[in-house]
């Protein structure tokens, strides 16, 4: 089976942070049908695996291989001046080359000098550059991608006119129709609808070549993985893939199975080296507390042979003890659960009283361009749930805002907008971001001092990023720092928009079945399958 891309050893540092890697000893190999998730915690490198991979960032360390075409989708990118135009004209060139070499190849004559050979190897060529390039069926496949997806379609609209949703898609559709061998998507469902989500994962299951996917999905995991590459720490500090044998059925439960299992072995040979160490320690001072106390064994025994027996036994404390450290873990601890904290409904209910028993009600929404709905009429009780689902350009994320800005006075809300709330370049470390964001709140009035949590409590921002420059952070940690920035308030009434964009497997699996469970209200607008399916139970406002 053809080896698209093989990547051995490999390890990558930020040049700012060279005594930092963000890989280190990773191997794969991608094959013509392999579809390969990749999965981990966020910051923990998938972004920047997928740049060593397609070669535009160089490993450290190791070497990665490619063979055939390749196409790369990021999460984010620098598109200037472009149009829809200039990005469908780039996607479509290899095609049009292909079948503009092919036409010339079979329109040439032998000129009275050429062998009829010699223009039978020109056109098999120009027909197996065709095929690859499937060149007959690109401009359909193309337009059947930006309907899919809904994606703006005028070739003269400027990209940097769009929201980030829209030119994903754009970009998206394009590189699909491209048809390369080795196809590698960034976070591919973020601005997706259930429609869009459809058609790119029958694209992947039907890929010719091979796939590798970086998805906080865990229904694409489901319907599309043959394997599953999980970048966050193990035991030997090894990435860890999983997956089942060729032809056998793999899904993200097989996944998340495995996961626990081996983190169940890591959390149990740590604690009991841990316990060991510890009894080591313990015998290792009582040796040497008897032998600076002269400890005397029973009467009989000779002096000097009591003192060696003394060292004797501190000696072989030490060496049981050097033993015990040459094979203990040498990995960071296993990482701890996920705990996201805990939000009292209750002040929200005792200030409900006022309003009708409501912490939230809106009648009518209607936004020019936006949202037309005069006769929506949406109320939440205390604690009470509400899942809004529809397709994109419904205007789901219109009605957040109006809901956010509807609710009973001195109840405070926490309003988690689809895009991002800062990005690469907010100046400031993330701590100094909470801060300014907890005073404006107190200045305001709209906080009390004696209900703000602490950003390193939420549960969502590592210890090490607390200091950190925002503009350094990930795409995933920003949104894990927006999500603790909307908790730190303590609010009564929690509004969501997409809260699953960019967050890891890990982090979406304890965020859902702490929403079930979390005392304040909540609203919550999302594609993703799995969390709809998990909260099914929820009263749902359909918008499409």
């Amino acid at each position: 089976m053809t080896t698209l891309l093989r990547a051995r050893d490999v390890a990558f540092a930020y040049p700012s942070a060279p005594g930092t890697p963000v890989l280190a000893r990773l191997g794969l190999t991608l094959r013509v049908g392999d579809r390969l998730g990749v999965v981990g915690e966020n910051g923990s490198g998938k972004s920047t695996l997928l740049g060593v991979l397609a070669g535009d960032l160089a490993p450290t360390a190791g070497d990665v291989e490619r063979a055939g075409s390749l196409a790369v989708v990021p999460q984010e990118m620098a598109d200037g001046a472009a149009t829809v135009g200039d990005l469908v004209a780039r996607s479509l060139g290899t095609a049009r080359a292909a079948a503009a070499r092919l036409e010339e190849a079979l329109a040439s004559g032998d000129g009275g000098r050429r062998g009829g050979a010699e223009r039978a190897r020109d056109v098999a060529l120009a027909v197996e550059q065709y095929e690859a390039s499937a060149a007959w069926d690109a401009d359909r496949l193309l337009d059947e991608a930006l309907t899919r997806f809904g994606a703006p379609r005028d070739p003269a609209r400027p990209l940097a006119a769009m929201s980030a949703g829209e030119r994903y898609r754009v970009r998206l559709a394009c590189r699909l129709a491209e048809g390369a061998d080795a196809l590698l998507l960034d976070e591919p469902t973020n601005h997706l609808d259930p429609t869009a989500l459809a058609h790119l994962t029958q694209r992947i299951r039907t890929w010719p070549g091979g796939v590798i996917v970086v998805t906080h999905d865990r229904q694409l995991l489901d319907d599309v993985a043959t394997a599953v590459l999980d970048l966050d720490p193990t035991v030997d500090g090894v990435p860890a893939r999983y997956g089942a044998r060729r032809g056998v059925g793999f899904g993200y439960a097989d996944y998340r199975r495995a996961k626990r299992a081996a983190l169940a072995r890591w959390r149990t040979r740590y604690r009991a080296e841990q316990e060991r160490l510890a009894e080591l320690f313990d015998r290792r001072d009582y040796a040497y507390e008897h032998l600076s106390d002269e400890w005397r064994p029973p009467k009989g025994s000779k002096k000097n042979r009591r003192g060696t027996r003394a060292r004797q036994h501190v000696k072989a404390a030490d060496r049981a003890h050097a033993r015990l450290e040459r094979t203990a873990v040498d990995v960071p601890p296993p990482p701890p659960e996920i705990a996201l904290p805990a939000l009292d409904g209750e002040p929200a209910a005792r200030t409900s009283i006022a309003s009708g028993g409501r912490v939230l009600a809106l009648t009518g929404a209607v936004v020019p361009g936006r949202l037309d709905r005069p006769d929506l009429a949406v109320e939440l009780g205390p604690g009470g749930r509400l899942l809004v689902v529809g397709p994109n350009g419904a205007g789901k994320s219109t009605l957040l805002a109006l809901l956010a800005a509807a609710v009973a006075p001195d109840v405070r809300v926490g309003h988690l907008a689809q895009e991002a709330a800062f990005d690469a370049a907010t100046a400031g470390g993330a701590q100094d971001v909470a801060t300014a964001r907890i005073l404006a709140a107190l200045e305001d009035g709209s906080l009390d001092p004696d209900s703000v949590v602490p950003l390193a409590t939420t549960g969502l921002v590592a210890p090490e990023d607390l200091d950190r420059p925002v503009a350094e952070l990930s795409v995933g940690r920003r949104r894990r720092l927006d999500l603790a920035l909307t908790l730190m308030t303590t609010p009564h009434v929690l509004v969501l928009d997409e809260p699953t964009n960019h967050l890891a497997v890990d982090l979406m699996d304890a965020l859902t079945a702490w929403l079930r469970e979390v005392g304040a209200a909540v609203v919550v607008a999302t594609h993703d399958r799995r969390m709809r399916a998990d909260l099914a139970d929820w009263p749902t406002l359909d918008l499409g």
